[in-house]
C-alpha cells in the first residue's frame, strides 16, 4: 500500500490526512489499518513513534457514527502523557467532522471534573486504566454502545501493575466489540490476556530493526566504567545537541549521571519510577518545550515515552539486550530526520555488541571519545517555564496567555515558546534573556482580567 487513497477510507479523512502532509503510511499502519477496517480483532506488535495511532484513530474514526452521541470507542494507555498524545492526534485526525468529542481521563487530577464532562457522553474515551476502572465503578463510563477497544502499550500496562483493571474494564464492555492490542514487547502474560480476551486475532510484527539501521550510531570503549559520566560529558561537549535523552541501566546509574551532569552546569532532569504524576508530566514538558535540554532516564521509566524531533540519545550503559537497545536508538530519528544514537561499552561489554551487530546485519562504527576543547562550556536550555496556576477551567487559552505576555509586557512573539493549557494550570516557555521580565509581568499583572499565582519551574 502506497497510499491512504488506496483503502476504502472516508474521503473527508483523505482529504485531511493530504492537509497534514500524512501521504504515505508507515509500515505499521499499511499492515494494520486494512484490518482494523475489516473489524478484525488485531496483536500488533511495533514500537512507539511507529505511527500506530493513527492505524486505530483512522479506523475507529472511520466507522465512528457522529450523529449517535455515544461512546464507541475507548483507548487505554499506561501513562497520562502518552494518553495526551493519543488525544491530540485523534482531534487531529477528526477535523473533518464536526462535534466530535475526544474526551481524556487520566488518574492525578480531581475525579469530580471528569464526572462533569461525562454528562454530555464523548465519543472517543483516551485515558488510563485506573481512572477508567473508578469512573466504571461510579457508573458514570457507558459503554453499552462501545464498538471498539484499543489497548495500547500494553506489555507496559502490565508492567504497572494494570492487569487486574484492564480485565475488570474488557469484562464491562460489550462481547460483540473489537480489541486491538499494540505492544512493543510480547511476555507471556499478554499472551494469556489476549488468548482470553481477543476473537481469532490477527498477529503483525514490525521490525524495528529496520529503523535502526538507518540511525547513525557510533560506539566509544571506556575503559574504566567509573568514567562514564566525565565520558557523557565530553560527548556533549563534542556534540552539543538541542536535546538529549542519556539511557542508564539502573535507577541508582540515573541519579548519579543526573547529578554529575548537574555539578558540570548542565540544564538536566532525572526521569525515574518513583515521581508522581505531576512532578513527570511537569518533567516532560520542560524537556518538550526546551527549558530542560537533558533527561536521564531508565528504560522502565522511559517506556511510552515519546519525544518528537530527538536529535540524539546517549547510551551511558550498554543496554543488556538487543532489543532493548534497539527500543533506545529508536527514539531519535523519527519523521525522516536523522538521528544520532552514542554508546558507551566497556571490553567486558563486547559481545553485546556483536550481538547488535549480528541483528542488524552491519559493522559498528567505533571511535575514540573525542578530545574536548578547554574553551568549551556546558550551554544552559534555551527556555525557561514558568507555571500559571489558572487553565481551562477558568477559560484560560493559548491566546489569552500571549497577549498578556506580548501587550502590555512588550514581549517579543518570537520570545514566547510552546503554549500547554490544562485543566486546573497552564505553562509557558519563555526564552531565556525575557523570562524574568515575562515573570514578574504575569506574576504583577492579569489574564482576563484576574491574577493567578506564577512559578517558575527549574532554573
Amino acid at each position: 500500500m502506497e497510499t491512504f487513497a488506496e483503502l476504502p477510507l472516508n474521503p473527508l479523512l483523505i482529504e485531511n490526512l493530504t492537509s497534514i502532509e500524512h501521504i504515505r503510511p508507515t509500515p505499521v499502519q499499511a499492515a494494520a489499518l486494512p484490518l482494523v477496517l475489516a473489524g478484525r480483532d488485531l496483536i500488533v506488535q511495533a514500537e512507539t513513534g511507529s505511527g500506530k495511532t493513527a492505524a486505530f484513530a483512522l479506523g475507529l474514526l472511520q466507522a465512528l457514527d457522529v450523529a449517535a452521541v455515544k461512546l464507541q470507542g475507548l483507548v487505554l494507555c499506561p501513562t497520562r502523557e502518552l494518553a495526551d498524545q493519543v488525544a491530540r492526534e485523534f482531534r487531529r485526525l477528526a477535523r473533518p467532522f464536526p462535534n466530535v468529542k475526544v474526551l481524556t481521563l487520566c488518574g492525578g487530577v480531581p475525579l469530580r471534573p471528569h464526572l462533569a464532562s461525562l454528562v454530555h457522553e464523548p465519543h472517543v474515551v483516551v485515558g488510563t486504566p485506573g481512572r477508567i476502572l473508578e469512573l466504571l465503578e461510579q457508573k458514570a463510563l457507558p459503554l453499552k454502545a462501545l464498538k471498539a477497544l484499543v489497548l495500547d502499550e500494553a506489555d507496559r500496562m502490565l508492567d504497572m501493575g494494570f492487569q487486574e483493571d484492564i480485565e475488570k474494564i474488557i469484562q464491562a464492555t460489550p462481547k460483540q466489540r473489537q480489541t486491538l492490542l499494540f505492544s512493543a514487547t510480547w511476555p507471556e502474560p499478554l499472551r494469556a490476556l489476549a488468548k482470553q480476551y481477543l476473537r481469532e486475532p490477527e498477529s503483525i510484527t514490525i521490525d524495528p530493526t529496520a529503523t535502526a539501521t538507518d540511525i547513525q550510531q557510533t560506539f566509544f570503549e571506556v575503559t574504566d566504567p567509573a568514567r562514564k559520566p566525565a565520558a557523557v560529558v565530553d560527548l556533549l561537549l563534542a556534540r552539543q545537541p538541542e536535546s538529549v535523552v542519556v539511557f542508564c541501566n539502573t535507577r541508582a546509574d540515573v541519579r548519579a549521571m543526573t547529578e554529575y551532569l548537574d555539578r558540570a552546569g548542565f540544564s538536566v532532569l532525572a526521569l525515574h519510577g518513583e515521581l508522581d504524576q505531576r512532578d513527570r508530566d511537569e518533567m516532560l514538558l520542560r524537556f518538550a518545550n526546551r527549558s530542560c535540554s537533558i533527561l536521564v532516564a531508565t528504560d522502565v521509566a522511559a517506556r511510552g515515552l515519546d519525544i518528537k524531533d530527538l536529535p540524539m540519545v546517549i547510551n551511558a550503559d550498554l543496554a543488556t539486550d538487543v532489543d532493548t537497545h534497539i527500543h533506545r536508538i529508536g527514539r531519535t530519528g523519527r519523521a525522516g530526520a536523522q538521528g544520532h544514537a552514542l554508546t558507551l561499552f566497556t571490553g567486558r561489554e563486547s559481545h553485546r555488541l556483536e550481538a547488535i551487530e549480528a541483528r542488524l546485519g552491519v559493522p559498528m562504527n567505533r571511535q575514540s571519545l573525542p578530545r574536548v576543547e578547554a574553551r568549551a562550556r556546558p550551554w544552559q536550555s534555551p527556555f525557561v517555564t514558568l507555571a500559571i496556576d489558572a487553565g481551562k477551567t477558568e477559560k484560560v487559552r493559548p491566546g489569552d496567555l500571549l497577549g498578556a505576555l506580548t501587550g502590555s509586557a512588550g514581549l517579543p512573539a518570537d520570545a514566547v515558546g510552546k503554549i500547554a493549557v490544562f485543566p486546573t494550570r497552564s505553562y509557558v516557555a519563555i526564552a531565556r534573556a525575557h523570562a524574568e521580565l515575562a515573570f514578574r509581568q504575569l506574576k504583577d499583572g492579569k489574564i482576563k482580567g484576574r491574577s493567578f499565582r506564577v512559578r517558575k519551574i527549574g532554573h
